[in-house]
């Protein structure tokens, strides 16, 4: 079962799975009982240089995935990263990506669940 992402206004439609949120900023107007997350690895997001560079532009994604791998490779984030691929497999994949962008496509959720795809469990 591959891991899923979904943006965290949506409808709570997480199929029993793991809510875990990968924004380093607590997204605007929902309060964390309405989030009713199981994690938030704000460590795990893309650094504020990068999240301002990218700026949701989709003509700039896929430098973006490029740059926020290299930071998933490094110090806070990489421990991030292990503490989510060790949820990944204590779950079964049976996870769900939560971010506030609006952009459904062009979002580090997406490339998180390349990389978590991609694992064995």
């Amino acid at each position: 079962m591959p891991v899923e992402i979904a943006r965290i206004y949506e409808e709570k439609n997480s199929h029993g799975n793991i809510r875990i949120l990968v924004d380093g900023i607590w997204p605007r107007g929902i309060s964390k009982e309405e989030a009713k997350l199981d994690y938030w690895l704000k460590d795990v997001a893309p650094s504020n240089d990068l999240r301002k560079w990218f700026n949701h532009d989709a003509d700039k994604y896929e430098e973006f995935k490029e740059r926020y791998k290299k930071e998933l490779e490094t110090g806070e984030q990489q421990d991030a990263l292990e503490k989510l691929k060790k949820l990944t497999v204590k779950h079964q994949k049976n996870i769900s990506l939560l971010y506030g962008a609006k952009d459904k496509e062009h979002n580090q959720a997406k490339v998180l669940k390349e990389i978590l795809d991609h694992q064995k469990v």
